[in-house]
């Protein structure tokens, strides 16, 4: 299936909370093609299911050459000192923000045949985890910026062509 459309800022369907996967039917296994499909352009770590338009809790992941998707997935751990790391989203193009993240995630989920995964990382990819997994819980990283930070973004996005 093809990559699916990025839905920008300010579009509901970010805001929204994602509801849980109650079934693995070929709607879920379309959904799960379209995200890493979506997700394998150059530039991309994540893409959530909100991002392309589908209320359900299901992302996939592009860091350091793994491709992979998590469904129903839920932080299990996030550990380390917070830092402020430089941060975009494919639904607020062109901007780049200091983010509070911890620097490793956990997330555990279920793949396409309702087996337990569990993918953790460092670095990109644990900013990667907690950024998706904001998305199903209804939160762009705007939101999760120190208050001039915000402030700043949200006067960048108010700039921008695409808004």
């Amino acid at each position: 299936m093809p990559e699916r459309p990025i839905r920008l800022f300010g579009d509901p369907v970010l805001k929204t909370v994602s509801a849980p996967v109650e079934q693995v039917d070929d709607r879920v296994r379309g959904l799960v093609d379209d995200l890493v499909d979506s997700v394998r352009l150059p530039g991309r770590a994540g893409v959530a299911a909100p991002q392309i338009g589908v209320n359900l809790r299901v992302f996939s992941y592009n860091v350091d050459g793994e491709v992979g998707y998590v469904i129903n997935p839920e932080i299990v751990e996030a550990s380390g000192d917070v830092e402020l790391v430089d941060e975009g989203c494919l639904s607020v193009p062109g901007l780049w923000h200091k983010t509070p993240r911890r620097p490793f995630a956990r997330v555990r989920g279920i793949d396409l045949g309702g087996n337990v995964v569990e993918i953790a990382g460092e670095g990109l990819m644990a900013q990667a985890l907690q950024h998706e997994v904001d998305h199903l819980d209804g939160i762009v990283y705007l939101d999760r910026l120190e208050k001039d930070e915000r402030r700043a973004a949200m006067r960048a996005v108010r700039e921008s062509d695409w808004f």
